[in-house]
């Protein structure tokens, strides 16, 4: 996909989320928002993947560690194809394949479960271990939320992920600023984040969001 398909996909995306969200009428709004660029990329023109073959064992994997903004993520699968995009109204009802927070046996296309918030990068680190040490070429992908570095299991895993030099691993870090409780600087200030990172090892690169 090119730019322009990319940026139709993103849009795309944020309206299919605040018609799911509006028709269950609460949800992380916010949350789900601020990743919908980086899914258009990632779902648009990075990862490899079969719609048609969730399980494709070639396919690169993706992980939302800040588990509650699933509805971008349902609305990115459903846009692309691997189950039907009037299921999103059934978002987080009975029965519904589509629950709050990402569960993999419950939704295709969905590589892991997450919503306890420093778990989902601990097995993006995983996945990516596992990937190397069987010497295939799947790639990893995840979005760590800016208020989900609070979690001191992050630290860990990016520990680990540095130290197990997983290149085939790529993180992104959703930085609005914002959590649940408020600002994010009055809660637990994160200072130099991308010194911190560099600190750790990793190859960081800042990008604006729209």
């Amino acid at each position: 996909m090119n730019v322009t398909e990319i940026t139709q996909l993103a849009r795309d995306i944020r309206v299919a989320t605040l018609k799911s969200l509006n028709h269950l009428g609460f949800g992380h709004y916010g949350g789900s928002m601020s990743v919908v660029e980086t899914l258009a990329v990632l779902y648009g023109a990075v990862m490899k993947i079969d719609p048609a073959d969730p399980d494709w064992p070639e396919r690169d994997y993706f992980v939302l560690s800040k588990g509650h903004a699933g509805p971008a993520l349902y609305s990115t699968l459903a846009i692309k194809g691997y189950f039907p995009r009037e299921e999103l109204n059934t978002l987080n009802q009975n029965g519904t394949r589509l629950p709050s927070h990402p569960d993999r046996l419950k939704t295709r296309g969905v590589d892991a479960t997450t919503g306890s918030l420093g778990q989902g990068i601990s097995i993006a680190g995983g996945m990516a271990l596992s990937h190397k040490l069987a010497r295939r070429s799947n790639r990893v992908f995840c979005i760590v939320g800016d208020g989900e570095l609070n979690e001191g299991q992050c630290w860990e895993a990016f520990q680990f992920i540095a130290h197990h030099r997983l290149n085939n691993l790529t993180v992104f870090i959703d930085w609005n600023k914002q959590q649940l409780d408020g600002e994010l600087e009055e809660i637990i200030n994160p200072f130099d984040l991308e010194g911190k990172f560099r600190a750790f090892g990793f190859d960081v690169v800042t990008v604006k969001g729209d």
